[in-house]
């Protein structure tokens, strides 16, 4: 267990749901990040609970960048508590135009209700949330308008996808997105350039030792530097093995049917794979079951629960 200061809580979630954290301060209650949409009641219990609002008001919802499962119960607290939502710059044109082919909404088969953002997050500010001085600093590689936070006083780094205890969230191939590899080694050697004793990172437990993090995710990066393939590959499995958390079951006969007509599964296959929907669809469903994290039952693709 890694320590955080009294006002600071972090919901840990799962790969769903991003990780939320409460800020709570005398001049308003500040929360970061609000999970996938099919999680929104979990998130207003837990934001409601005892070592959440407890009876107190929301005033701000921060986002570290715009994808699903992170801005997914936006618009549900935005509604329990008339909260104000803040997003960095760079997505506030695709959240107020509800672009949901670049908010990889639908390009990734997911799922999110609309909200409105009255607030613009700017790289290179500061904002103070729960008594706590935060720098916004630029994070692009995974989303490239992301945002991480960073507080100097108690070397807290909030790092959103941008940084895990092992990796970071998926990063596009150079052959559909040049920039996003190149991105993503700048982030990592911004944040290699800062004094932090904690990360909160978007999913997965708090930890201490940012160094051996960064260590792994430099090593992750320089493979997918190396082979645009595997980078393909990896992000593949991560789609589906989310659209498979969200339905919780997929049957196998669906699946050639759904890599089709899921824009981004389909874009990696014809870039990179090359195999017909059902070939395509069964070398999926193999992956995910050797990795463990999937298991067939009864002509059904269903997520393992970890540690089985």
């Amino acid at each position: 267990m890694v320590a955080l200061p009294s006002q600071l809580h972090v919901f840990v979630r799962d790969w769903l749901s991003g990780n939320n954290i409460l800020l709570r301060g005398e001049h308003g209650n500040v929360l970061i990040d609000t999970g996938y949409e099919k999680h929104v009641p979990l998130t207003l219990a837990l934001v409601a609970s005892r070592v959440g609002l407890d009876g107190d008001v929301l005033s701000l919802v921060v986002n570290t960048h715009c994808h699903s499962d992170h801005m997914g119960g936006n618009a549900a607290l935005q509604r329990a508590y008339g909260c104000r939502i803040a997003v960095p710059v760079g997505e506030a044109l695709l959240v107020d135009a509800w672009d949901t082919h670049a908010l990889l909404i639908d390009e990734a088969g997911q799922r999110a209700e609309r909200f409105r953002a009255d607030e613009l997050l700017h790289a290179g500010t500061t904002a103070s949330w729960g008594g706590l001085e935060w720098q916004l600093l630029a994070a692009p590689g995974h989303d490239m308008g992301a945002l991480v936070f960073y507080e100097p006083r108690h070397r807290i780094l909030v790092s959103g996808d941008a940084l895990w205890e092992d990796g970071f969230g998926f990063v596009m191939p150079r052959e559909i997105d040049p920039s996003a590899l190149p991105a993503t080694r700048a982030t990592l050697d911004m944040i290699a350039a800062l004094d932090v004793a904690t990360v909160i990172p978007g999913h997965g437990e708090p930890f201490a030792d940012c160094r051996a993090a960064l260590d792994r995710a430099y090593r992750r990066l320089a493979a997918l530097e190396a082979d645009s393939a595997r980078g393909a590959r990896h992000a593949a499995k991560v789609l589906l093995m989310f659209n498979l958390l969200d339905r919780e079951r997929i049957p196998l006969a669906t699946l050639p049917a759904h890599v089709e007509r899921t824009r981004l599964l389909r874009d990696f296959n014809d870039r990179y794979f090359h195999r017909s929907p059902a070939d395509y669809a069964a070398w999926l469903v193999d992956e995910l079951c050797r990795a463990g994290a999937a298991a067939i039952v009864d002509g059904e693709l269903v997520p393992r629960p970890r540690g089985t």
